[in-house]
């Protein structure tokens, strides 16, 4: 199992030449399509850009009310919409090009363009953070059970994991703020017992930063290898949350008392070293020759009788099975009551009004 955590991102530049004239309609239409060739997810900050300059292209600058104040994603596409101001549509026609040749040349240059939907409506909803989780403990559910040996974690790109996307947060259902919450909560549960219950050696190839639960889910690991330039963040507190993934358990067990706290109380961020230092990493790997490495070990540890090392996973495991399973529903229970707090409402609409600033 090699299934990944991170969004895939590429960098773009901060500004976009224009031409003199803005773009043709039909350069307009060129580049809808040849947005959807792109390969890389560009991060929320560009879809935001390429949503608000769509608007601007097709209906001229923003008139509609904005949104409430907890409808974060529509109000987040409202301000990157409105902030275009009185921008001629024949200009944010060009941009919109621009942008997109920009993308599509950071991925290798020219690429055929294919038949395309409605670019508003691509970037309508944005990752599913919820729906990667539901697809994670299928897949350990799957390796649990097929004849591998061990199974192991990894990130696409230059990232392990960039932690849950807050957005997905935000879209309160019909049922409102406490149905969300419960929802989240009972799926939060599920993953984590995913990994209490795993009956294999688990292994994660940590290769770059790791925010979140990836960093917290860790403890439940029974390997954990990370590159040099690896960090790990847990900004609870930060967001007005609280612990999750057995880490209120596993951390202070693993690391100690005061180092726990300084992690998951007041959000310090350890390098691969630190962490090592901590027992929360096994070993730190140069990034040079980070793959090579780790993977030329884990090869040799498929060979090992696999049997036996289930066995004795389980073995180790069950002596914490029960606590663990109490730890998870008692973190959960603490966070659905945290997320549907004014104060964790606060932090989150201050986290986006800082990113909007940037």
């Amino acid at each position: 199992l090699n299934q990944s955590f991170s969004l895939r991102c590429c960098r773009v530049p901060d500004r976009f030449p224009l031409s003199c004239a803005g773009a043709t309609v039909e350069q307009f239409e060129e580049a809808k399509s040849r947005m959807s060739s792109l390969k890389q997810d560009p991060g929320n900050d560009v879809k935001l850009k390429i949503y608000a300059l769509f608007k601007q292209s097709t209906l001229g600058p923003c008139t509609t009310p904005r949104p409430g104040m907890l409808d974060f994603i529509n109000k987040a596409k409202w301000d990157a919409w409105k902030a275009l101001g009185e921008t001629p549509q024949e200009d944010a026609r060009q941009q919109y090009c621009d942008l997109i040749g920009s993308l599509v040349s950071a991925e290798g240059g020219s690429v055929a363009a294919k038949p395309s939907g409605s670019a508003s409506a691509q970037y309508e909803t944005l990752l599913s953070v919820l729906q990667m989780y539901d697809e994670i403990v299928t897949a350990l559910e799957q390796a649990g059970k097929d004849n591998s040996v061990l199974t192991v974690f990894t990130g696409a790109g230059d990232f392990y994991c960039s932690g849950n996307d807050l957005t997905n947060f935000t879209k309160i259902p019909d049922g409102g703020v406490e149905l969300m919450a419960k929802q989240a909560g009972e799926l939060l549960r599920k993953y984590v017992k995913a990994y209490i219950d795993f009956p294999k050696p688990l292994v994660a190839v940590v290769n770059g930063p790791a925010v979140g639960i990836s960093v917290t889910a860790l403890g439940l690991f029974d390997l954990v290898y990370a590159t040099e330039r690896a960090t790990f963040h847990t900004p609870f507190s930060q967001l007005g949350q609280s612990a999750e993934g057995c880490s209120s358990y596993t951390f202070p067990k693993i690391m100690g008392n005061a180092k726990a706290s300084e992690m998951l109380l007041f959000n310090k961020k350890l390098t691969a070293a630190q962490a090592c230092d901590f027992g929360l990493v096994t070993e730190v790997f140069p990034d040079s020759s980070f793959n090579s490495e780790v993977w030329t070990r884990l090869k040799s540890y498929a060979a090992l009788p696999p049997n036996s090392l289930a066995l004795s996973k389980q073995l180790i495991r069950s002596t914490e099975r029960e606590r663990l399973h109490a730890v998870n529903d008692a973190e959960v229970e603490l966070l659905v009551e945290r997320w549907t707090s004014d104060e964790c409402f606060t932090a989150i609409m201050n986290f986006f009004q800082s990113k909007a600033k940037l």
